[in-house]
């Protein structure tokens, strides 16, 4: 199985994602877009698509992420699988009819995620916790697109995980965090002069690897 994945920024690589496809027997190819002179892949070639988190807007006016909202609705409009997470969960409800806008308070470290009924139900957040630490850092938020399912919640952003149609799914936290990942998102921020509190990257990260690795099992149950 054939995964292609979108990423937008140098340290927002898959994390705990890409040992969990590979482990299922995918294979997994990266894109960046948003690098220059960089070409979208033909969607025909893959199997199911992923698109990472990054450091900019939704809204932003950036020919990459058009570009990317216009491979996801040709993805939608096929029935191709698609993943999402934090940016690329806004993107998706961007690109199928939601509003992306900045979130009421941001949400950066470890917190849980309540999983809804409709969540329980769906094999992708199944195996979720109750309730299940994860991992944030976003200051964006969004509506959800028509007829889309909200699978999961969180006190500070109510939007935290949602499906449309068979297997379309936006996360909002992210699950592919690893502890090298979380400390080098640290110093880059503190570089950046971004006042973020101290976070133990250790603190979730065996429960936020062993849920990634269901989400990756759920979500490949949706399209097997």
């Amino acid at each position: 199985m054939r995964v292609f994945a979108f990423r937008h920024a140098p340290l927002e690589d898959m994390g705990n994602l890409r040992p969990a496809l590979q482990a299922r027997g995918c294979t997994v190819e990266c894109f960046d877009l948003c690098l220059e002179g960089a070409r979208a892949p033909a969607l025909q070639a893959a199997d199911a698509l992923v698109f990472m988190g990054g450091p900019m807007c939704a809204n932003d006016d950036s020919a990459f992420l058009r570009r990317e909202e216009e491979l996801i609705r040709e993805a939608a409009g096929s029935g191709q699988p698609v993943l999402g997470i934090c940016l690329g969960s806004q993107l998706i409800a961007r690109a199928l009819g939601g509003r992306v806008y900045k979130s009421v308070m941001p949400e950066i470290g470890w917190f849980h995620i309540d999983v809804t009924a409709a969540g329980l139900a769906d094999p992708v957040l199944a195996g979720a916790e109750r309730p299940q630490p994860v991992f944030h850092w976003h200051q964006d938020t969004f509506d959800l697109p028509p007829g889309a399912e909200l699978l999961a919640t969180s006190p500070a952003c109510r939007h935290q995980a949602f499906r449309c149609g068979r297997n379309i799914y936006g996360l909002q936290f992210h699950p592919e965090m690893t502890p090298a990942m979380i400390d080098d998102w640290q110093r880059e921020a503190a570089l950046c002069g971004e006042a973020v509190a101290p976070i133990d990257a250790a603190r979730h990260a065996a429960a936020l690897a062993a849920f990634c690795g269901s989400i990756v099992d759920g979500w490949l149950e949706t399209f097997r």
